[in-house]
């Protein structure tokens, strides 16, 4: 299981990410809200901001971070721009993981298999800790 702290940001994700970059070095992964499904439907001055930024950190770990949505309702508050990022080793794993975790919490998104082809969802736990889960399908 790998552990991964993940990031809000209201529009300055990229910005944030190229000073981290040169902080840890790496490579920057950057996709934008308009190449997700419905992008173009976004008002312009919200598809350019980041769906997902990502820069390696260590063996098998990555600072992530998206921007907040403001048509969708998106509200960046101190305590919602964090989250913790787990990769569980198995499907099952992920699915235990997040019905445990997310036990008497606020589910933001149920486990179900997403376009960029990952089983994901994410939660607020009972104690107000903000959680995502990510498994990724090994290839054979």
């Amino acid at each position: 299981m790998v552990l991964n702290p993940y990031l809000n940001f209201d529009g300055n994700a990229e910005e944030a990410f190229r000073f981290y970059q040169s902080v840890f070095g790496g490579e920057i992964f950057i996709q934008k809200m308009s190449q997700a499904p419905g992008g173009d439907q976004l008002p312009d001055n919200e598809k350019n901001r980041a769906m997902h930024v990502a820069i390696p950190i260590g063996k098998g770990q990555h600072l992530m971070a998206s921007d907040c949505v403001p048509s969708a309702g998106h509200v960046l508050n101190v305590g919602n721009n964090n989250y913790i990022s787990i990769t569980p080793d198995s499907r099952t794993d992920a699915d235990r993981i997040f019905n445990g975790l997310s036990a008497g919490g606020k589910v933001e998104m149920p486990m179900a298999d997403m376009f960029w082809g990952d089983y994901f969802g994410s939660f607020e736990d009972k104690f107000g800790v903000r959680w995502m889960i990510n498994y990724t399908e090994q290839k054979k």
